[in-house]
């Protein structure tokens, strides 16, 4: 990967391990938040069940990644579903509330929790991958290398949110901006449908991959957009 992904990585590595583990720890619990973070967490469960939606509601012998799991609460679910989840996430302060919040009964699937880098071809082949609000901090070339690396692990499906460029989330940045900067998360990099599209179908990688389903979410502070990528 690029030098300028390995930058970012970096950057995300520390925000998500050190600067906000405790503001995420609260983010995705029950724990009451202010009117911004209850649109994003609002927003972020919307998103959950949007890509749980695009996968099969049996997932008995499947094996599913979860690429930048956070705090795990997506994991859980595909594997309330019957999956044999790797839950990969850069942060371990992340992972380690993500095993302390694991239920005690998931059914007849699994979560092996691995804190490090969720690219790694040593966690193997996967039926899907599921990657939410794990590659919008990106420049479009990194993130398309990134579904390169990612289509390498899947047999089936790339499941993958990113920013939509619009000027609802570009007036978000600049309101950001006033926050203090220990309240900032990492700077997301919104991209063009259009754009986005383009480089996947050009990359000569990913020419037995199609485009499949998706769907955006807005709530208030959180805007995503959810696409399938599926082998042609």
């Amino acid at each position: 990967m690029s030098d300028s992904y390995l930058e970012r990585r970096e950057e995300i590595e520390t925000y998500f391990d050190k600067t906000a583990a405790t503001t995420w720890q609260k983010l995705t619990s029950d724990a009451p938040v202010s009117g911004i973070r209850a649109t994003v967490r609002a927003g972020r469960d919307r998103m959950r069940a949007t890509l749980l939606s695009f996968l099969p509601a049996d997932l008995r012998g499947a094996r599913v990644l979860d690429a930048g799991c956070g705090t795990g609460a997506l994991a859980v679910e595909a594997a309330k579903r019957g999956a044999d989840v790797t839950a990969v996430d850069i942060s371990p302060t992340l992972i380690g509330i993500a095993r302390e919040r694991l239920p005690e009964k998931l059914g007849s699937g699994r979560i092996h929790f691995v804190a490090g880098d969720m690219l790694d071809k040593k966690h193997g082949k996967f039926d899907h991958v599921v990657a939410m609000d794990s590659l919008i901090h990106y420049s479009l070339p990194d993130m398309v290398g990134m579904l390169v690396r990612l289509s390498d692990m899947s047999l089936n499906g790339i499941h993958f949110t990113y920013a939509p460029k619009t000027p609802a989330l570009a007036a978000m940045h600049v309101v950001g901006k006033l926050f203090p900067r220990s309240d900032r998360s990492p700077r997301i990099v919104p991209h063009a449908t259009s754009a986005l599209y383009r480089r996947i179908s050009r990359d000569e990688a990913l020419h037995d991959w199609s485009l499949g389903r998706n769907a955006r979410v807005s709530s208030g502070f959180y805007i995503s957009h959810a696409q399938e990528l599926k082998r042609a």
